[in-house]
């Protein structure tokens, strides 16, 4: 599992394996507190990563959502929708981060 994260996630939780391992606790205990589908939280969660300019967190669900069945419209959708809350900048910036795993 280790191996699919990304350097510096990766660096983290082989240095602070308690630290990682209560991340990832947290994460599903945040995924099991409502009563949203694994697809729609998929979808809410690239959806913050875009409204917090994170580059990296939005690839990272851009790859999860792929290999969940999430389609490039729908991803792609996800940055449209951002556009009258976050500005068009920032919307822009979404899908041009989406598209880097979709091209």
């Amino acid at each position: 599992m280790l191996d699919k994260l990304p350097s510096t996630a990766r660096k983290i939780a082989e240095n602070h394996p308690q630290a990682w391992k209560a991340y990832e606790d947290f994460g599903i205990a945040c995924a099991q507190a409502g009563p949203l589908d694994a697809r729609t939280q998929r979808l809410v969660k690239l959806a913050l990563a875009a409204g917090g300019g994170s580059e990296g967190a939005v690839h990272s669900h851009v790859r999860r959502a792929l290999e969940e069945g999430v389609s490039a419209d729908e991803l792609r959708h996800v940055a449209l929708l951002a556009a009258p809350t976050l500005g068009f900048p920032k919307a822009a910036a979404a899908l041009s981060w989406i598209d880097d795993l979709l091209d």
